[in-house]
């Protein structure tokens, strides 16, 4: 399966589960996440709160089968810095484990790009953990630079 094969579209609550199991799906997720069947209720309360948020985007990438094998949420954040500007927030991008390397976080990260644009957005940012060096390497080749440095409470 290539990314041209795969369509990109607004998450369902359905899609849900995978979604937390592609979450889930490393070293850092799987000490983050919880899964079980059924799901928290809370994955759920939180995909209510982010779809019903227009600022929000959380996107799938779906097979011709309709099987969902990546995602991502986008945020678009106003702010006046920069003049005003709004800026896009990419998080969260995952694709399933047997589905990497072919180009579908590419057309995922891609799509948020041009999706941020389209609402106006002067620039788009995104986190990775510092560990995840083979994700910063993908972001590097699409052109995102490291600009920040990112700090975290917990609570």
């Amino acid at each position: 399966m290539a990314a041209n094969s795969i369509t990109i579209r607004r998450t369902r609550r359905d899609d849900v589960p995978v979604i937390v199991a592609m979450l889930a799906d490393d070293r850092l997720g799987s000490a983050r996440e919880h899964l079980s069947d059924p799901l928290p209720a809370s994955y759920f309360d939180a995909f209510e709160t982010v779809d019903g948020n227009p600022n929000f985007a959380l996107v799938v990438a779906e097979t011709g089968e309709g099987r969902v094998v990546g995602c991502l949420q986008l945020c678009i954040l106003p702010g006046l810095s920069s003049q005003g500007a709004s800026r896009g927030l990419i998080e969260d991008v995952r694709v399933a484990s047997d589905c990497r390397s072919r180009g579908i976080g590419e057309q995922l990260v891609q799509w948020a790009v041009e999706e941020a644009r389209a609402r106006g957005c002067k620039l788009v940012e995104l986190l990775t953990h510092q560990s995840r060096t083979d994700a910063q390497r993908f972001y590097k080749r699409l052109g995102f630079t490291a600009s920040h440095i990112g700090m975290t409470v917990r609570f």
